[in-house]
């Protein structure tokens, strides 16, 4: 068993324990998950206590909604999903913002800068392709989960992926000519 699934496992005990009122695991499921879904908000909202803000949130959702879960190994999954809603209204707005600042700044850089490194050219996606980009290949999560987490389609997931990966290839070449 690899530690991703040892993961899941230890989150489906704790899961159980939690749905039974047990304190300890419901504390044991605030440690293990709570980075994760901090992690999942800071992508989706590029603010450290928005993302706080996010999570206790989601917390509050999951507590309310832990008895409706139906498999306690599709935990992490599922709690992504309702950080991903939390999130969703902050994320449209800080999109448009964060287009508009790179619109700027693009206008303002010399031609033949170097291209940017990989953390800045992450930083310029699309909110979308940045968390699916970090769920699929950071948190290790398949498609489907990513899926789940994200409330989208499987095919979306795919397409992000892909755009996501292009754009990337051409940030870090200096090909970036249009936005993908």
């Amino acid at each position: 068993m690899d530690r991703r699934e040892k993961l899941r496992a230890l989150l489906a005990l704790h899961v159980a324990g939690a749905r039974m009122g047990r304190s300890r695991d419901f504390r044991a499921l605030v440690d293990l998950a709570g980075p994760r879904l901090f992690a999942h908000a800071r992508r989706l909202s590029d603010d450290s206590e928005t993302a706080c803000d996010l999570v206790q949130e989601a917390w509050a959702a999951i507590i309310r909604s832990l008895p409706a879960l139906r498999d306690d190994r599709a935990f992490l999954p599922w709690a992504l999903t309702i950080v991903t809603r939390a999130a969703a209204r902050e994320v449209v707005r800080r999109v448009r913002a964060r287009e508009t600042a790179a619109e700027l700044t693009r206008a303002a850089d010399e031609p033949g800068a170097d291209p940017p490194d990989l953390r800045a050219a992450i930083a310029e996606l699309p909110a979308g392709q940045r968390a699916a980009l970090a769920l699929f290949y950071l948190e290790g999560l398949s498609v489907d989960e990513v899926a789940t987490a994200l409330a989208v389609p499987p095919g979306t997931v795919k397409t992000r992926l892909m755009h996501a990966r292009t754009r990337l290839r051409a940030l870090m070449k200096g090909d970036d000519h249009g936005r993908i």
